[in-house]
């Protein structure tokens, strides 16, 4: 049986049965903060398919079902690799500074106990909750391989990279016997861990694919296939960020609901900002330009979420709007092919977070939920945490380009896992190639082949035309 029982408030009460100190060894666990947790979960489980609609939409129309899979893939993935040893890897209270150890394999053990995440829910539920967090972020990095990359060597480069990549930087961060947590680095809801993690990710993926067929041309001067698609995004990432910011109070309080605020807040000034940029070039009020900059706000405010005030969120709201918007003209002078940005919106937008977290964190803001003390940024004249979230930056990005480099150039060596696709496919494109299935019934891409292709790697005799149809079938 469960050790738990419900005290006459309908709190649940477990008892440590290895302390035989009835003051120490009791702990009432608060229904309402065990739901909010439960119920942020499913927000940022929401977010996951949001960021598949999110890059389909900015694709092409050959390559949009494949965005929308991988969504769905990757979290599949890593739900199998979070239960089977990721969770013990991030979040194992007797791992080191850098990694966790396998106290948690196979979920042994996860489930009454209090969390190291909080005391007030206990391990199980702060388990599925990081899930959510650990699923997303490879996901983000995912859009580094768009147009270009196999579908199938995905759910190894997947696992690996959670593994190698998001584990360590979450338990460095998170955990409680973390370098930079022990050091007193303040990132409320994974601006290292999940955005400047996959951010830099994605540029080391771009790096190591290579440019695109056409590259540099007007072969590459396409608008977002379906705009439609890109708000939809935005709208299930603004309002799965409720849970992901808000949740990451752990507990239903006024530090919880702070955190919504300064989210939204962010992500509306972000939004106003990188559209008000991108007007002073084209004179268009650009729906694609106010998503960019909404998610750019969310990106940058979630490590100061529980941390700053509301004028603050302005702050980092046009400020993410700002560099992120011009952070997307870094690829023309660097050379590489970063086809949706992820760099640009998510690494670039994390650091300015985790900056910005330096200088305008208050403790009495941390102390919303009645029990967090902390010294705060420079507004509370700390002014060593912005050395130690520069160091923290530092470590996130060099950690993440390295290692996804490497995992990437090890799959190259192995039969089956290189990613990179031949010219062909990606001439006809992912869904066709690698699914045989498309996101809408008819897909033209005749215009996109040169006239001397012919009919080269299509198949047969069939017309470019006839390959690149798929019709519905009747339901006759």
């Amino acid at each position: 049986m469960v050790n738990v029982t419900y005290d006459a408030s309908g709190s649940l009460v477990w008892v440590d049965p290895t302390d035989s100190d009835p003051t120490t060894n009791t702990w009432v666990y608060n229904p309402g903060d065990i739901a909010w947790v439960l119920a942020s979960t499913a927000l940022v489980w929401i977010m996951i398919p949001g960021v598949g609609f999110f890059y389909s939409g900015l694709l092409r129309r050959k390559n949009a079902l494949s965005m929308i899979y991988l969504s769905m893939m990757t979290l599949a993935v890593v739900s199998f690799q979070w239960f089977f040893w990721g969770f013990s890897l991030a979040f194992s209270e007797t791992g080191s500074r850098f990694i966790g150890d396998l106290k948690y394999f196979g979920l042994k053990g996860v489930l009454e106990e209090p969390s190291i995440g909080s005391i007030r829910i206990p391990s199980i539920v702060f388990c599925i909750y990081q899930l959510m967090f650990a699923a997303i972020t490879p996901m983000l990095a995912i859009g580094g391989f768009a147009e270009r990359a196999h579908l199938g060597p995905l759910l190894f480069f997947v696992f690996a990279w959670s593994t190698l990549v998001y584990d360590p930087i979450a338990c460095w961060t998170w955990n409680s016997n973390g370098w930079s947590f022990v050091l007193g680095g303040l990132d409320f809801a994974g601006g290292t861990p999940v955005h400047i993690s996959s951010g830099t990710a994605a540029l080391a993926i771009s790096i190591y694919l290579g440019k695109r067929r056409g590259y540099g041309t007007e072969a590459l001067a396409y608008k977002p296939h379906n705009t439609t698609y890109v708000i939809l995004g935005t709208i299930f990432l603004w309002f799965g960020w409720f849970g992901f910011n808000g949740g990451s109070a752990l507990a239903a309080n006024l530090r919880a609901a702070q955190a919504c605020i300064v989210t939204n807040l962010a992500a509306s000034v972000g939004g106003l900002t990188w559209m008000l940029w991108d007007y002073r070039i084209e004179k268009k009020w650009s729906a694609v330009g106010f998503c960019s900059g909404a998610i750019a706000g969310l990106v940058a405010i979630t490590p100061g979420s529980g941390y700053v005030g509301s004028p603050a969120a302005v702050l980092f709201g046009f400020m993410a709007g700002t560099v992120c918007n011009f952070a997307t003209q870094l690829k023309f002078f660097a050379g590489y092919d970063d086809s949706l940005d992820v760099f640009a919106s998510h690494a670039i937008g994390g650091v300015v977070g985790n900056i910005l977290t330096a200088l305008f964190a208050q403790a009495s803001v941390a102390g919303f939920d009645g029990f967090t003390k902390i010294d705060g940024g420079w507004l509370d004249h700390h002014w060593i945490q912005l050395a130690w979230h520069l160091a923290d930056s530092a470590a996130g990005l060099s950690y993440s380009f390295v290692m996804t480099t490497i995992i990437l150039w090890v799959m190259h060596y192995i039969p089956g896992l290189r990613l990179r696709v031949p010219e062909e496919t990606e001439i006809v494109g992912i869904d066709a190639s690698d699914m045989g299935e498309f996101a809408y019934d008819y897909v033209e891409l005749k215009a996109e082949l040169p006239s001397s292709y012919g009919n080269q790697g299509l198949g047969g005799n069939r017309e470019p035309e006839h390959y690149m149809m798929k019709e519905r079938e009747s339901a006759e």
